[in-house]
C-alpha cells in the first residue's frame, strides 16, 4: 500500500509557525532589553541580565542576539514600524514623491533625537555589519524606515517621478546610508539641526551634487 500523498499547504505551515514564534521571541528580548537600558543605562546592563529580566535561557539571547547592539537595533525597528502605522494616512496624503520624504523625514529626525544616546551604539552595529559584510545579518537588521523608504521609491517610480533606471530597493540602500552619514554629522557637532541634515541630505537625492544639475533644474 502507498502512503497517502501529503497535503500541499501543510508543508509551509511549521516554518511560519517557527517564524512566528522566533519573532515573538525576539520582540519580548528587544523590549526587556531596553526596558533595562532605561532603568541602568545601556554600557551597565548586561547580557546574563537581560537573559535572568526576559526568563529565558543565557544560550537563548545569544542564539536570537549574539550581541547587545542587535537587541537595541530590534528595538528600533520595531519603534519605527509601529510608528509609522500612525502616521501611514498622514503620509498619504502629501502631494507627491517630495513632500512624503520630507513629511517622513521631520518624522524620522524627532524620533532619532529621541533616542540620541542610543545612536553612537546603534551606528557602531551598523556600521560593522557593513564592514564584516555579513549579508544576511545587515538584511535582518536593516531599520525600520528602511522598508518605507523602499516603498516611497517604488511609488515614485510608478508615478514617473523617481528614475526607473535604478532598482527602489538599491535607491532606499544608498538613501539610508545617506541619513546615517546624516545623523552621524548631528551627533559630532552639538547644536547642528538633524532636520536640516536630513533636508540637506534629501536636496543632493532630489537635486544633485554638482551645480550643472542644480542649474539645468532651474532653467526648467
Amino acid at each position: 500500500m502507498s502512503a497517502a500523498p501529503q497535503r500541499p499547504d501543510c508543508a509551509p505551515a511549521q516554518p511560519r509557525r517557527r517564524a512566528r514564534k522566533r519573532e515573538k521571541t525576539a520582540n519580548h528580548l528587544a523590549a526587556t532589553a531596553f526596558r533595562l537600558f532605561e532603568e541602568q543605562g545601556f554600557e551597565a546592563v548586561t547580557m546574563e541580565q537581560i537573559a535572568v529580566a526576559a526568563d529565558v535561557a543565557k544560550g537563548t539571547l545569544y542564539n536570537h542576539f549574539p550581541l547587545k547592539e542587535g537587541l537595541l537595533a530590534h528595538q528600533f525597528r520595531q519603534e519605527i514600524a509601529s510608528g509609522m502605522v500612525s502616521l501611514r494616512g498622514a503620509l498619504e496624503r502629501q502631494p507627491g514623491f517630495a513632500a512624503r520624504m520630507r513629511f517622513l523625514l521631520r518624522a524620522c529626525a524627532e524620533w532619532n533625537e529621541s533616542r540620541r544616546a542610543y545612536l553612537p551604539y546603534y551606528l557602531r552595529f551598523r556600521w560593522a555589519l557593513v564592514e564584516r559584510g555579513d549579508r544576511d545579518a545587515t538584511e535582518e537588521h536593516r531599520s525600520g524606515t528602511f522598508h518605507i523608504l523602499e516603498a516611497l521609491f517604488r511609488e515614485g517610480q510608478a508615478s514617473g517621478e523617481v528614475r526607473q533606471d535604478v532598482r527602489a530597493r538599491d535607491i532606499a540602500w544608498m538613501f539610508e546610508f545617506m541619513l546615517l552619514g546624516a545623523v552621524t554629522v548631528w551627533l559630532s557637532r552639538p547644536g547642528e539641526d538633524l532636520k536640516q541634515g536630513f533636508e540637506s541630505s534629501l536636496g543632493v537625492l532630489l537635486e544633485g551634487v554638482t551645480t550643472a544639475a542644480r542649474a539645468g533644474k532651474r532653467k526648467k
